[in-house]
């Protein structure tokens, strides 16, 4: 039944894995491959492809034994991974990881016979369309921020227009599809991030129709309206798979030595929904200056919190009071799904927004950059799971004074507040609904199995 275009000639369905080499794009490109191996164990092989760097951070972790790691050299050296200097590491991944990674594609064993590849990548598609295999392009980022980027990249190309924020200043009123409230934190992100960072992802966006599926880490329920769209937009199957964390090991031997963790030990002894979780990402942290007014503001606002503040974590140590905790790394989906955690001060990641609903913990929004604007007006205006940060600009840089802090926090974790009551109630509606989604007769079950059934077969056209 399995022949050249879906699986090999053993019967295998092998799926060469390519993600943007970033924590934010493997992650949930590797919550996707593990639960695809927990559906198919014996009918699919998954090759996950990193770069060496990459392979030296995830080598070690457990993994389903049909999923293999496979490494292509670093394109980028290691200075130029920096986040200040975003737009170079970018473009040398667009640019320089294509030619290592076919090499690789023509020694694997059995040949592959689909394609799994991050939009943000460029080259996945053009690569799988000449080698006659079926490709998913998969998006880490919301149906929401894929739909306005798509909007914008025909209406620029349309137009002859270079995306910028000056161009874009007097045009942007006129692009169809997207809403005035989409309008609104478009033209931030065109604002503040910078203009090649822009035209990449734009040109990345325009590969996808020559894909054979998209692949989203959202769930069709959050965003009904907007993945509606989107499949009128393309002529093959968009699945909404989400969410694409990591939620099959929660229920694993919970007798294991998670509870050596001192941060579980120390969330075991708090009361119910009483902690404020903060973590602002891997990629981009703020000044010293404004964690220096946060760790303030939360030490006399008598919260609880548990911060997760990566290289910053000793500095803050030293300043964290008797209520707080401070650690460089946690297991952030344990820790949302915890008993005595009450809410998530958060940067608005699409990955962290996702564990966020999934745990049904409301959200206290801190958008840093690029999709988080979008992600932190859905959690407030649209999901009302959530509240924003207000933030205002100090010399040029993102400053929210101590007693700001302070009464946000207060009420933010007031949990018999009307208010506080309300998005409670909403953060568990949201959770209800992800968990439908996954279990068996739900939208994300059945596109899963849908998915695999379309690239076990061959690929016609």
């Amino acid at each position: 039944m399995h022949n050249s275009g879906g699986g090999g000639s053993d019967g295998v369905c092998h799926v060469v894995a390519m993600p943007f080499p970033g924590r934010g794009h493997i992650n949930p490109m590797m919550n996707l491959c593990k639960i695809l191996a927990s559906k198919r164990p014996n009918e699919i092989l998954i090759t996950f492809v990193v770069t060496e760097e990459w392979l030296g951070f995830i080598g070690a972790e457990p993994k389903p034994d049909a999923v293999r790691l496979a490494a292509i050299p670093n394109v980028v050296p290691p200075e130029r991974l920096k986040a200040a200097n975003f737009p170079a590491f970018y473009e040398a991944v667009v640019t320089e990881m294509q030619a290592p990674f076919e090499r690789l594609l023509d020694r694997l064993q059995p040949p592959p016979t689909a394609i799994l590849g991050c939009v943000e990548l460029r080259w996945p598609i053009a690569v799988a369309n000449r080698r006659n295999i079926p490709v998913a392009a998969f998006w880490t980022m919301s149906a929401s921020f894929y739909s306005m980027l798509h909007h914008l990249d025909v209406f620029a190309r349309h137009r002859g227009l270079t995306v910028d924020k000056d161009t874009m200043d007097g045009q942007a009123e006129n692009i169809p599809g997207i809403s005035s409230a989409h309008l609104a934190d478009l033209r931030t992100v065109l604002h503040e991030n910078d203009q090649r960072v822009m035209q990449l992802a734009l040109e990345c966006i325009s590969k996808v129709p020559r894909a054979n599926y998209l692949l989203l880490t959202t769930v069709q329920e959050l965003e009904a309206e907007t993945i509606e769209s989107l499949k009128a937009i393309f002529p093959f199957p968009v699945y909404p798979i989400g969410p694409a964390i990591p939620y099959l090991e929660l229920g694993q031997n919970p007798l294991n030595n998670d509870h050596s963790h001192d941060y579980i030990k120390w969330l075991d002894s708090q009361p119910p929904e009483s902690v404020l979780y903060i973590s602002f990402g891997s990629f981009l942290s703020v000044s010293t200056t404004q964690m220096d007014q946060i760790v303030e503001a939360l030490n006399s606002s008598e919260v609880r919190y548990l911060w997760v503040a990566r290289a910053n974590a000793s500095f803050l140590k030293e300043k964290c009071g008797d209520k707080g905790m401070v650690v460089p790394w946690c297991d952030q989906l344990k820790v949302l799904s915890h008993s005595s955690v009450g809410g998530f001060w958060s940067h608005c990641g699409w990955n962290s927004t996702l564990e966020a609903l999934f745990a049904g913990v409301p959200m206290l929004t801190f958008p840093l950059f690029l999709d988080q604007v979008p992600n932190s007006s859905q959690i407030v205006d649209e999901w009302k799971n959530g509240s924003k940060v207000e933030t205002s600009k100090l010399d040029s840089e993102v400053i929210v004074a101590k007693e700001k802090i302070e009464e946000l926090v207060k009420r933010f974790m007031d949990l018999q507040s009307q208010e506080g009551k309300e998005i409670r109630d909403r953060a568990r509606e949201i959770k209800v609904m992800c968990l439908r989604a996954i279990a068996a007769g739900g939208s994300s079950y059945g596109n899963l199995d849908a998915f695999i059934r379309d690239i076990s077969k061959p690929l016609t056209h």
